[in-house]
């Protein structure tokens, strides 16, 4: 059985969307009733800090990181486009985010735990370097392994993307970097329009993998079989960091892909198999869409119970 650290923070709580947003704290509740399974009560819980501004800057442009803190609300919620909002509580929850993320991080390289589970919101991967867009502002995933590198010498990072959306904003970050491996499975076409197979980076280091609507999860497994874990395996990463997004989930209601919660254990434990062999284990899991609340509870359970090596 893995050792496995779950960071989590109150403040997610705190971070409000307008009335009906599908991004919106009732998440965090579904994801915390789902850990409070009997089968979860080995995992071990900490307080996310809150993140080093320095760290997201080697993500993101200074400029806007500043423009980020200072549009946070004293009251009320501001829109910062049709899809993304921030209310007085936001600004926390987004630097506990990078802070979980982080101390996800020091947290297998130093042994503490085998892998890691970030179970915050709001999610991250639409976030591009100068522009919030899609639920997010800060792109937490490739921040932990920017850090990752910068904090712990780590030489190749892979960040592997299965949420129903794909993560343009990782992509971007990455896009000329030999360094990390971004790879996704994603509905195509959806927002944001991004990840087509042949957008492939300057260095042939980007994976993307688009399934059609009404895809289930024979086509999802053919794809990481077929596509990605060949690609992962050849570039041997030395820490994978998930963006566990579970809105392809068949109850979902923002896409059309068909998975079930089975799916998402099943290609936990094949990420889990790639780390085995070049990363000594570690993954740090960055919890991103999901937005049936029933389909995000279940789909957790799988998923984190297969990080258990459970």
């Amino acid at each position: 059985m893995s050792t496995l650290l779950l960071t989590h923070t109150a403040a997610s709580l705190n971070h409000r969307t307008p009335e009906g947003h599908p991004e919106r704290p009732d998440r965090i509740r579904a994801m915390n009733k789902a850990l409070s399974l009997e089968v979860f009560n080995d995992l071990i819980r900490e307080e996310a800090p809150i993140g080093d501004l320095e760290t997201v800057k080697l993500c993101h442009d200074e400029a806007y990181v500043e423009e980020i803190r200072e549009m946070a609300p004293k009251e009320g919620i501001v829109h910062l486009d049709g899809d993304t909002a921030m209310s007085p509580g936001s600004w926390e929850a987004i630097m506990r985010g990078v802070g979980g993320a982080n101390a996800g991080v020091d947290a297998v390289v130093s042994g503490k735990a085998q892998n890691v589970f970030v179970g915050m919101r709001p999610c991250g991967h639409h976030a591009e370097r100068a522009r919030a867009m899609g639920f997010c502002f800060f792109d937490q995933a490739a921040v932990a392994a920017r850090y990752a590198q910068k904090k712990h010498g780590i030489g190749r990072v892979a960040v592997v993307d299965f949420d129903v959306h794909h993560g343009n904003g990782s992509q971007d970050i990455f896009w000329a970097d030999p360094t990390v491996m971004y790879c996704s499975t994603h509905q195509m076409p959806l927002f944001p329009g991004t990840g087509a197979s042949q957008e492939r980076g300057e260095h042939d280091t980007i994976v993307n993998a688009p399934l059609a609507p009404g895809d289930g999860g024979p086509k999802f497994r053919q794809a990481f079989e077929g596509v990605i874990l060949p690609q992962l395996r050849k570039f041997s990463p030395e820490l994978i960091i998930i963006s566990a997004g579970f809105d392809a989930h068949w109850r979902d209601p923002l896409a059309n892909i068909k998975l079930d919660e089975k799916d998402f254990g099943w290609v936990t434990r094949q990420l889990m198999d790639v780390a085995d062999a070049s990363a000594g284990g570690r993954i740090v899991s960055v919890l991103e869409g999901g937005y049936d609340l029933q389909g995000l509870h279940d789909s957790v359970v799988e998923h984190v119970t297969a990080l258990m090596g459970k």
